[in-house]
């Protein structure tokens, strides 16, 4: 299923740039599933492919049929949790995000974090204003994700804090 899942990301994906206008988008959907893999260690194939899917309602034409169809409804259960409704306005938009990420499944949150995980590592490429920006999303998504954690991603979340802590020591020396 990751395979699959990986290509289906590369297509959809193909003309998208990374915040620094150079890089691939599809790099950053790699690099979410690693890890998860290997940084916080969960294998499930149905999370392995839904930290690739994660961007694609979100950023593409694609729907949740699409992922249904392809990779089975609990990946889009999955993916659709972490997708913000960019028909809202933004403050209204980040709120309902929140409010879901807060009652999501442990596997949102912890895709969620690995999302957060690799945003943090890939901002060095912004400007500082765009590096305080990153730390105050992530926190704020942060609060939500702690709600109702279970023990066994509590490891993820302290690696997620401790990339955040080194990113704000970078902004204030």
């Amino acid at each position: 299923m990751p395979f699959e899942a990986a290509a289906f990301a590369a297509r959809a994906h193909q003309h998208q740039k990374r915040k620094d206008n150079q890089t691939p988008y599809v790099s950053h959907v790699f690099r979410v599933c690693l890890v998860v893999r290997h940084t916080f260690g969960f294998d499930d194939p149905k999370m392995l492919a839904a930290a690739l899917l994660h961007d694609t309602i979100e950023d593409t034409a694609t729907d949740r049929d699409d992922i249904i169809e392809r990779f089975g409804e609990d990946v889009a259960t999955w993916v659709a949790a972490l997708t913000k409704d960019m028909r809202l306005p933004h403050d209204a938009r980040e709120d309902a995000y929140a409010k879901g990420l807060a009652v999501a499944d442990w596997q949102v949150k912890a895709l969620k974090l690995a999302d957060l995980y690799d945003n943090l590592g890939d901002s060095k490429h912004l400007s500082p204003g765009g590096r305080k920006k990153t730390v105050g999303k992530t926190k704020f998504y942060l609060d939500a994700i702690r709600q109702g954690l279970p023990e066994h991603v509590k490891p993820a979340i302290a690696l997620v804090e401790r990339r955040l802590a080194d990113l704000e020591a970078g902004l204030t020396s």
